[in-house]
């Protein structure tokens, strides 16, 4: 098994502790309904959700593939900067994706809740194609060798496309937003304000 470094480890171990625990435990499934974000106009937003949805998973699927994108691009980044920072660009990642999906709920009147890691996650792909730019990778889908900074621009036009013109039930807004925070705090890192 291919090392995965601590913050990306625990932070994978959380999400499938928390899938797990409602079909274990089924009493607790109301901590999910707690910790998903929740949109403004519902009345059911708490302070905490901006953080804690990120943890949480619609489906064995969506489980799977936020992991596995976690610790495909997360573990290089981690080894790279160290546990502290990748977690401060974690943190900003799924914040930015909370307040982008807020707005966006806020502005089209949906009641629906968000769940998942997936604004972090492409937060860490677009901080892989910073740091990586010409790195060769091969995605599952298209199954195509593309250098880093041209999936990332391919991913980040297709998410803009689906959130401007579709209604599928993803966060698309969401994932740009924690695009949009990870490229804020890469390039705080880059201004030469380091701590």
């Amino acid at each position: 098994m291919p090392f995965i470094p601590p913050v990306t480890k625990a932070f994978m171990l959380i999400c499938v502790g928390l899938f797990c625990l409602p079909i274990v435990v089924p009493s607790l499934a109301m901590l999910n309904f707690q910790m998903a974000l929740w949109p403004l106009n519902t009345g059911r937003f708490e302070p905490w959700q901006p953080l804690t949805y990120a943890f949480l998973h619609g489906d064995a699927w969506h489980l799977f593939f936020n992991m596995l994108g976690l610790w495909m691009f997360g573990s290089e980044l981690e080894a790279l900067w160290g546990g502290k920072r990748y977690a401060q660009l974690l943190v900003a990642s799924a914040l930015t994706a909370a307040a982008a999906q807020l707005v966006f709920t806020l502005l089209i009147g949906s009641g629906a809740p968000t769940v998942g890691a997936s604004g972090a996650l492409f937060g860490l792909l677009l901080s892989y194609g910073l740091m990586f730019p010409d790195r060769i990778i091969m995605p599952l889908f298209p199954p195509i060798p593309m250098k880093a900074k041209v999936f990332v621009a391919i991913f980040g036009a297709i998410e803009l496309v689906l959130g401007i013109t579709g209604s599928s039930g993803i966060a698309h807004f969401a994932h740009l937003g924690g695009m949009l925070g990870a490229w804020l705090m890469v390039n705080y890192w880059r201004g030469g304000r380091r701590r």
